[in-house]
């Protein structure tokens, strides 16, 4: 079993300071798993209630009456089936001496939740749970995180044909029982198409007007189908960043595929050789590394951006945070350079510093004035250190620039 400490100290941590804290993420990426480990080291009582079991559904037929009097720490795992719990948990939330602190598992965005996050406002902690990062992972496991995805089953699978045939069930799950559940009743055909389409899109611009007329469907359906994904946890928006409005830039958001996994699954990539030689492997890579990199910064979603402008220029990512302006270009290669576009980027969103994220080894060093090559493996050795606020990364950048 992969440990995922940094995930239990937050709960943690969070449960201190909330009565109710939300653990959110797709299906099978730990969250039981990582509730079981949290309930193991709790000093209290502890009380777990799986929501999809007939069992503890019988047992939950009066919620008040078995949960009120219950102490310590209570887990109700897959909250999504039972969104008639909330209006309770916000009253047990409210009492003064809070005998009991809850732990909420869902797979889904509390927009899907059905006023969710208005019935527990100021009382719960939203924390998610995403694919095994790589501080979760050591140095030689990159590659096939990126090849097999985050979700520890794929990953931990035998052999790619077991993680291939994995993510193949994930997919069909979750089209054909986990969206019912939520109330979503869309062919799942249909939503297959649109989902494989997209990862023929992966790392572009959103341009619903052209998805919706291969699918021959209105945008409105098209941004709706997006919606649902990306509330899933399945897809994630990356919105553009503007300076200038004298220029001519880039105003729809890129939309990446959250999992490496599943996108090559959607598109048939069933090795290493296959992803190699795949038009989309550069996408791909970007997509992985930063995802990787906005998890390590720590940075919140309102805190990253990308910038491009029509002509050219551009930045995979910005992120503003600490008081600082960061920026992150993704190259698949061991040997990355500095182009015109890095230091058009640099000049316009006056960057503190610019780092290449490439495949590489070993720690930074410099290739410009402030623009530094950072091999994606090292974050796991820096980890939380990339944060913002710290300098560690840039001070070795610029003692090493000074060594030259």
């Amino acid at each position: 079993m992969i440990q995922r400490d940094q995930h239990l100290q937050r709960l943690t941590t969070g449960l201190a300071q909330f009565p109710v804290v939300a653990l959110l993420g797709p299906r099978q990426v730990g969250k039981t798993t990582l509730a079981r480990q949290l309930a193991s080291q709790w000093k209290a009582s502890t009380h777990l209630f799986d929501l999809e079991d007939p069992d503890d559904q019988a047992r939950l037929s009066d919620p008040s009456f078995v949960l009120r009097p219950l102490t310590g720490l209570v887990v109700l795992d897959e909250i999504q089936t039972r969104p008639d719990l909330f209006p309770l948990l916000r009253v047990l939330a409210d009492r003064v001496d809070m005998p009991a602190r809850f732990l909420i598992l869902g797979s889904a965005a509390p927009e899907l939740l059905r006023n969710t996050a208005q019935t527990l406002a100021g009382r719960v902690m939203f924390h998610e749970l995403d694919g095994l990062s790589l501080d979760e992972l050591t140095p030689e496991q990159l590659d096939l995180r990126w090849l097999r995805g985050g979700f520890p089953k794929a990953f931990l699978a035998d052999d790619m044909a077991a993680s291939r045939n994995w993510r193949e069930a994930f997919i069909r799950t979750y089209l054909e029982r986990d969206l019912p559940q939520l109330g979503i009743n869309l062919p799942a055909l249909t939503l297959r198409r649109f989902w494989t389409m997209l990862g023929h899109y992966h790392a572009q611009s959103w341009n619903g007007s052209e998805l919706a007329r291969a699918l021959g469907v209105s945008d409105k359906t098209v941004s709706r189908y997006l919606d649902i994904l990306e509330g899933t946890f399945m897809t994630w928006r990356l919105r553009p960043w503007h300076t200038n409005l004298g220029k001519r830039e880039v105003k729809a958001p890129k939309v990446y595929l959250a999992d490496s996994g599943l996108l090559h699954s959607l598109l048939g990539i069933a090795s290493e050789q296959d992803l190699l030689a795949h038009p989309k492997c550069g996408a791909s890579w970007e997509g992985f590394a930063l995802h990787e990199i906005i998890r390590q910064t720590g940075a919140g979603r309102d805190e990253v951006f990308f910038w491009g402008l029509h002509s050219g220029a551009e930045l995979d990512l910005l992120v503003m945070h600490n008081g600082q302006r960061l920026g992150f270009e993704v190259k698949l290669t061991r040997s990355p350079k500095v182009t015109h576009s890095m230091r058009a980027a640099q000049q316009a969103l006056e960057l503190d510093h610019l780092y290449v994220v490439c495949h590489a080894d070993g720690p930074a060093w410099p290739l410009a004035e402030g623009i530094s090559a950072l091999p994606l493996g090292f974050l796991q050795q820096w980890g939380a250190n990339l944060a913002l606020g710290n300098n560690r990364v840039v001070a070795t950048v610029d003692t090493a620039q000074a060594a030259l």
